[in-house]
C-alpha cells in the first residue's frame, strides 16, 4: 500500500510541475513601474504586416493580464486605429531601449482616427483600456520580453 501511495504522490507532483511549466510558458511581457510594481502580461506576438493591419480587431474579451505585442523591424513612429475593434484599448509604445515612450489611454471602440505618440517606438503593446492608469504604468517605465524573438520580424 505504502508503495501505491508513493507512486501516486510521485505521479502527482509530475503532473503538478507540467502544469506549473505550462502556465508559465509562452510570451509574456513585464512592465517595472517607477513605483516598483511589476505587471505580467501574456502577449499574443504580432510580427507580420498581415497580423498587424488585424490585430485587436472584432475581439469582444480581454483579460487584465492579456495584451497583443507589435513587433517592427525600426524604430519609428508608430500610427494605430481602432477600426473594428469593440474593446477600448491602452496602447503603450516603447522605444528600442525597452523604454516606454508614450500611452494613448481608452483608445475609443470603432474609431477610424490615427492614433500615435509624437516619440518614436520599435514595439507597441496593447491592453484592456483603462489598466495602465490602473497599474501606474507610465511613460519611463522599463519593459522587458520574455519567450519573444525578435528575429522573426517582418516588414
Amino acid at each position: 500500500m505504502d508503495s501505491v501511495r508513493g507512486w501516486l504522490r510521485a505521479i502527482f507532483l509530475l503532473a503538478l510541475s507540467l502544469v506549473v511549466v505550462a502556465c508559465d510558458s509562452g510570451p509574456r511581457v513585464i512592465i517595472s513601474t517607477k513605483n516598483g510594481k511589476e505587471l505580467v502580461l501574456r502577449v499574443e506576438v504580432v510580427e507580420t504586416p498581415a497580423k498587424r493591419a488585424l490585430g485587436l480587431q472584432y475581439r469582444n474579451e480581454l483579460a487584465d493580464d492579456q495584451g497583443m505585442l507589435f513587433l517592427f523591424r525600426f524604430e519609428t513612429v508608430q500610427s494605430f486605429w481602432m477600426k473594428n475593434t469593440p474593446l477600448s484599448l491602452d496602447m503603450i509604445f516603447i522605444g528600442s531601449d525597452f523604454k516606454i515612450v508614450g500611452i494613448i489611454h481608452q483608445a475609443v471602440p470603432f474609431s477610424t482616427a490615427s492614433l500615435s505618440v509624437s516619440a518614436p517606438s520599435q514595439f507597441v503593446l496593447e491592453i484592456k483600456g483603462g489598466l495602465s492608469r490602473l497599474s501606474g504604468i507610465e511613460t519611463g517605465d522599463r519593459v522587458r520580453f520574455e519567450g519573444i524573438s525578435l528575429d522573426t520580424v517582418k516588414d
